[in-house]
């Protein structure tokens, strides 16, 4: 009977730069979605790091190299949700990947998509708010 070992898998960092952060209330919340979930937001793997004006550094430690799209915002108040106005207009700052550009939804996957090698990937996108507090 031959014993085998469990197939390795190896795992890399991923630092995100967010930049435009206007402020140092809340928090900097980071998605990182593979495609399948991408469309619901049901991202499985999500960071968060104190909110500091102008950029916050997220890193997100043994991640699997792969394809994933970057979705992030600034929770300013600290409820754990993009919060928005009636008509769905963020009030808080978000952004995604690549600074993938934003129309009435979200961008594609493939637009918001950064590759993580096995050596990991340092990247960095900017925050937009379109409303003011």
């Amino acid at each position: 009977m031959r014993g085998g070992a469990a197939p390795v898998v190896l795992a890399a960092a991923l630092a995100v730069t967010v930049q435009g952060v206007r402020s140092g209330e809340g928090r900097i919340v980071l998605a990182v979605c593979e495609e399948a979930v991408y469309p619901a937001g049901r991202c499985a793997v999500r960071v968060t790091a104190p909110a500091a004006e102008g950029a916050v550094r997220v890193i997100v430690p043994d991640l699997p190299p792969g394809t994933y799209a970057l979705r992030v915002y600034h929770d300013e108040n600290g409820n754990g949700q993009l919060d928005r106005n009636l008509l769905g207009i963020p009030w808080e700052g978000f952004g995604f990947g690549n600074d993938a550009p934003v129309r009435m939804t979200p961008p594609r996957f493939r637009e918001a998509a950064v590759t993580v090698g096995e050596g990991g990937l340092e990247t960095a996108l900017t925050l937009r708010y379109w409303m003011s507090p």
